[in-house]
């Protein structure tokens, strides 16, 4: 792939050295789109004289080129190409496009066609081996570091106003907002680099065996139609969508479907751009967590550590799922003893965080802790939201002093 890439880069290179000027008309017939693969500003450009127009056709041809270039580069996997088209359960699907949501059917076919198969992403979707035991300050670490929160607080300072904004709309913390984008895709800096469309026809039509395959298949193509729905929405090309392995899209990486559903205009251009737009990420991730249980008048920090009794009656209370239902009662009863009094009538859940073979460490979480689960059903995922987002509100108050 790369040895292709370098040699097309040559040719190009060739080309541009025949015809240094670029034919600027040209360009203004064919202005890049906003969310493309490739952005370009566009220069004061100069008359072009007679002797440099005669070679506009061979720089138009060497932007051509060098745009195919960069295409191919940011695209991390070799995709086989083969014809989704003629798969039966395609068929059905294009049927159906067409049926429920109007999709001009030779259109569609021909995107089916051009799809391509991508087999790293059914092997990362496969359950992973039984290994060593969870070791949460691992993970934390992976999260927690200074290159992490030095990138924090640069996005914060650059995006105070919208993270202000957020806040006192949705009455969610900046430090969460924060948080959020700086775990998923360090602020921007790694959102995917697959093509959602083939990705997700990938897992939607040869998701591997595994017990859950069907419900799984059926996930993403249903995220696959919504794939299509947003970018005939937002007037793009589908191929120009890239993502995750698995399909999620953005600095806050939302699936498609979550974009449909929760993804906000936080910037008032008329379009949901969670790829380009950072106002519309903070909205969109705040927007998401009121709708999934943040509670904004709820005080109490969304997690506490708790020490637990020797005699284990405790032990029943961590299968209680992805919610706040247990009463301070409930909890002083089976033995979790917190550091400090409990708010009668609020209601918490025990959650462990695992550390290998480490002594496991204990909390008490609020609705607002599993508000952020929602995002990412993990204990881990969300203890590390919280932690970065305080590790970079802590740098921003030690860089005011």
């Amino acid at each position: 792939m790369k040895s292709f890439v370098s040699a097309i880069a040559a040719v190009a290179a060739l080309i541009l050295a025949a015809a240094p000027t670029i034919d600027a008309n040209a360009a203004a017939k064919h202005p890049p789109s906003k969310t493309g693969i490739v952005k370009a500003k566009a220069g004061k450009a100069k008359a072009a004289s007679s002797k440099t127009s005669s070679r506009a056709p061979m720089a138009r041809k060497a932007l051509a080129v060098a745009a195919a270039v960069a295409a191919v580069s940011t695209i991390d996997y070799s995709g086989e190409p083969i014809n989704f088209g003629e798969w039966q359960a395609v068929s059905a699907f294009v049927d159906e496009m067409v049926a429920k949501h109007g999709f001009d059917r030779t259109e569609l076919e021909a995107q089916m066609r051009q799809v391509r198969f991508v087999d790293s992403a059914v092997q990362l979707v496969k359950p992973a081996p039984p290994g060593k035991p969870k070791n949460w300050q691992a993970y934390s670490a992976r999260f927690i570091e200074p290159i992490r929160i030095n990138a924090g607080l640069r996005f914060w300072n650059e995006n105070a106003q919208a993270l202000a904004r957020a806040e006192a709309v949705y009455g969610v913390p900046a430090e969460i907002l924060v948080g959020i984008i700086g775990v998923e895709t360090v602020y921007g800096r790694d959102t995917g680099r697959f093509r959602v469309l083939d990705t997700l026809t990938t897992l939607a039509f040869a998701y591997p065996d595994a017990p859950n395959k069907a419900a799984r298949a059926d996930f993403f193509r249903s995220e696959l139609e919504n794939a299509l729905l947003l970018a005939r929405h937002e007037k793009i090309d589908p191929f120009t969508l890239l993502g995750s392995f698995a399909g999620a899209v953005g600095l806050p990486q939302f699936m498609p479907g979550n974009i449909l559903k929760y993804g906000v205009d936080f910037d008032g251009d008329g379009h949901i751009d969670l790829r380009n737009s950072t106002s519309d990420a903070i909205g969109s991730v705040a927007n998401f967590l009121i709708e999934h249980g943040w509670k904004p008048s709820d005080p109490a920090p969304a997690v506490m550590p708790v020490d637990v009794a020797a005699h284990r009656a405790w032990e029943p209370l961590l299968s209680r799922g992805l919610a706040a239902t247990l009463r301070p009662d409930e909890l002083e009863a089976a033995g979790v003893i917190p550091p400090a009094a409990l708010v009668p009538g609020r209601l918490y859940g025990l959650i462990d965080l695992q550390n290998g073979a480490e002594a496991t460490e204990y909390w008490l979480a609020t609705d607002n802790f599993f508000a952020i689960t929602k995002y990412n059903r993990s204990y881990f995922y969300a203890m590390s939201v919280i932690d970065l987002g305080r590790a970079v509100r802590e740098a921003r108050m030690s860089q005011a002093m």
